[in-house]
C-alpha cells in the first residue's frame, strides 16, 4: 500500500460521483486522514519499456449475481454467488477491507455496510483457501454502486473515458491492497474514484491495472510499480492524461 507526497489538483467533472437516491448517506471520506505533503511536478520518464497488461486469467472467476441495496435499516446488505473451487471471499467498500465470508455452505453468502458513503464502490473476490496468499485470490469484481433505486447496480468508467493526473511511481515488493503481488503492470488509485479492476493506459509506462491504494495517493493521483532500482526515481512526478482502457471483469 503506497504513501507517497504528491500535489493534488482538482478532481475532473467526469470523476464526480453520480448522484444517488440517497441524499442522507454522507460522503465517502478517504481512509486515510494525516496531512498530505505538497510536492510540485518535477518531470521525469519512464524507463524505455512498456508495461503488458496485467494478467488475472488464471486467478478465481470473480463473484456474480451480487444483488441488494439500501435498506430501511440505514445498512447496506447485498448476497453474490458462489464461485466453484472457492473456500471464503472477501468485500471491499472503496478499496477497504469490508467483510470476510468463509463458505461453509450457508444458504446465501451475504455482506452488510453498517456505515455506508455516497457513492462507494463495492467489490468482492473469492479465495482458494482461506488465506491471504496472493496465490489464492481471484479476480475482482466490477463495482457495485447505488442506483437512483437505492439498489446496487454494476459501475465501471467508460473505456476511452481520459483523465489528467498527475503519476508518481513506486517500487515496494509487497502484496498489493488487493492481495496481488506487486509487479509491473500494478498501479495504485484512490479507489473512491478509480474502482479495483479498472485498467489505463499511461503514457510513457503503459498499461497498468487498478490493484491497489496508498495514504497519499488521493484524489487525482496514480501511482504505477517499476522494480527496485532507478527507474521509480527516474519517473518523477509527472502531469499526464491518462485513458480507461476497459471494463474490468464481472
Amino acid at each position: 500500500m503506497r504513501a507517497l507526497s504528491i500535489v493534488l489538483v482538482s478532481v475532473s467533472a467526469l470523476l464526480v460521483s453520480p448522484a444517488t437516491a440517497s441524499a442522507a448517506l454522507p460522503a465517502c471520506q478517504h481512509f486515510y486522514t494525516g496531512p498530505i505533503p505538497d510536492r510540485p511536478i518535477s518531470g521525469g520518464h519512464g524507463d524505455g519499456t512498456t508495461a503488458p497488461p496485467y494478467d488475472v486469467s488464471g486467478r478465481l472467476p470473480a463473484p456474480t449475481g451480487i444483488d441488494g441495496g439500501l435498506g430501511a435499516d440505514g445498512k447496506v446488505t447485498f448476497t453474490f454467488g458462489r464461485v466453484a473451487g472457492a473456500k471464503a471471499y472477501r468485500a471491499f467498500k472503496n478499496g477497504q477491507a469490508l467483510q470476510w465470508i468463509s463458505d461453509w455452505g450457508q444458504p446465501a453468502l451475504q455482506v452488510t455496510d453498517a456505515s455506508p458513503c455516497d457513492g462507494a464502490h463495492y467489490q468482492v473476490y473469492a479465495m482458494s483457501s482461506e488465506d491471504t496468499a496472493a496465490s489464492s485470490i481471484g479476480q475482482i469484481t466490477t463495482s457495485y454502486r447505488l442506483n437512483p433505486s437505492n439498489r446496487l447496480a454494476a459501475f465501471a468508467l467508460a473505456p476511452g473515458t481520459t483523465l489528467n493526473y498527475r503519476v508518481s511511481a513506486y517500487n515496494d515488493v509487497a502484496q498489493t491492497a488487493l492481495g496481488y503481488n506487486a509487479g509491473t503492470g500494478i498501479c495504485a488509485v484512490d479507489a473512491r474514484i478509480i474502482p479495483w479492476g479498472t485498467r489505463l493506459w499511461v503514457p510513457g509506462y503503459g498499461h497498468c491495472y487498478a490493484a491497489d491504494i496508498g495514504s497519499w495517493i488521493k484524489d487525482d493521483i496514480v501511482d504505477v510499480w517499476f522494480p527496485p532500482g532507478p527507474a521509480a526515481g527516474n519517473w518523477g512526478i509527472q502531469r499526464l492524461t491518462l485513458t480507461v482502457e476497459q471494463i474490468s471483469p464481472r
